[in-house]
């Protein structure tokens, strides 16, 4: 037999327990950095596999290592997030959230019970590789700082340090039965934005005596535009929005504030910072040439996601072994983020998607929306597919 024809048996063999995993931690959300009950559930599986998992990492991360013939050739790292969002779920079924306002709507639990079916896989094969795979089950990928940012940190990848790191995302626009793959830049960088618009409130039939913070964070909002479309290089993908915007007057009163929140994305670090300085000079600006003034802070979030090429391509190769060529795709870049994009910077490293749509069966929602679910034949896949790319990359000289 050979051993992707193990591996794909061992991945049917273990289904059922790796989709009772995935429900568990499905009704059983917690937010970022809040991972408790989540990291000590994973740490315990990892234990029944006979593991010795290291916990406390960033607090509530874990990480355990599987060791193959000659454990000190080689180190590949597979990482996994565990934090839910606070959505509202919607869907009616019996693995539904039971934490109202807490919902697994990125599918961590997914990422989370797919690598604990993949370590399983793997401890049934260490007589067929060589190496060590390093397990990393990561808490906050949801919430600034991040807590790839924290793990690395508190040394995630030294004692022993990978020679690449391989993360695998579910994506709710490829069908079932499919991944995608992406070399080179694949996400964004994500800064969050927040101004504070001060002016002087007053009566509305009486403008005069007041300076409009309203009217002033609307042209704040119309200028900022053109950050993207006349500022930074139209070769280089940006993207500015603003999607929260609190001004607490009425009909007849002009608040002494306005409170606006938005996003700024970008692949180049450079242009990057030039835009947050430019945010400010704009906004300040026109905030004290109409008479009042803005509060701008701006919260640094994820470097861009950069895929190795070499690694990508090899992993893109061993993906097509296992699935066939028909059901590997290439993926365009992807103006979401990802605190996956820490690890890209540190060492070689591959963020591929796992498809999980089945129009047939009425799966189509995107992520974190509170009706996002997948095929659950897609943790199937995830889990022999992880091990067989992990023991390719360990026999890569």
């Amino acid at each position: 037999m050979s051993l992707i024809e193990k591996i794909k048996l061992l991945a049917e063999q273990f289904f059922e327990e790796t989709v009772a995993t995935r429900r568990y931690i499905h009704a059983h959300p917690e937010l970022s950095f809040k991972e408790y009950k989540t990291s000590a559930f994973v740490a315990e599986k990892l234990r029944q596999m006979g593991l010795s998992p290291q916990e406390g990492i960033a607090e509530t991360g874990v990480v355990a290592l599987i060791e193959g013939k000659n454990p000190t050739s080689k180190v590949v790292a597979l990482r996994a997030d565990m934090d839910a969002l606070p959505i509202k779920e919607e869907n009616a079924v019996p693995y539904k959230s039971k934490y109202d306002g807490i919902m697994h709507a990125c599918g961590h639990d997914v990422h989370t019970s797919s690598l604990l079916g993949t370590a399983k896989i793997l401890t049934q094969l260490r007589e067929d590789f060589e190496g060590t795979v390093k397990l990393i089950f990561q808490p906050g990928e949801e919430k600034n700082p991040g807590g790839a940012s924290i793990m690395i940190r508190e040394g995630v990848l030294q004692n022993p340090a990978p020679q690449g790191i391989l993360g695998q995302h579910v994506m709710p626009y490829l069908p079932v039965g499919k991944v995608g793959f992406r070399e080179g830049m694949y996400m964004a960088s994500s800064d969050e934005i927040y101004l504070t618009v001060c002016g002087k409130g007053g009566h509305g039939a009486m403008p005069e005596n007041a300076i409009d913070p309203v009217l002033i964070a609307s042209h704040i909002i119309v200028a900022l535009q053109q950050i993207v479309s006349r500022f930074i290089p139209p070769k280089i993908p940006a993207v500015l929005s603003f999607g929260k915007i609190i001004g607490n007057g009425a009909t007849n009163v002009i608040p002494n504030e306005v409170r606006i929140e938005g996003t700024l994305r970008t692949f180049h670090e450079e242009w990057r910072e030039k835009a947050k300085e430019k945010i400010r000079q704009i906004a300040q600006g026109i905030a004290e040439s109409m008479g009042g003034s803005c509060i701008v802070e701006i919260d640094k979030g994820y470097p861009f996601l950069v895929n190795n090429p070499e690694l990508s391509r090899r992993m893109k190769h061993a993906a097509a072994e296992y699935l066939g060529d028909e059901n590997v795709v290439d993926l365009d870049i992807w103006m979401a983020a990802e605190d996956f994009a820490y690890y890209t910077h540190h060492t070689n490293a591959c963020f591929y998607r796992l498809g999980v749509r089945n129009e047939a069966k009425g799966i189509i929602s995107g992520v974190h929306t509170p009706t996002f679910d997948i095929d659950e034949e897609a943790l199937k896949i995830g889990t022999g597919l992880m091990a067989w790319l992990a023991i390719k990359e360990l026999h890569q000289k």
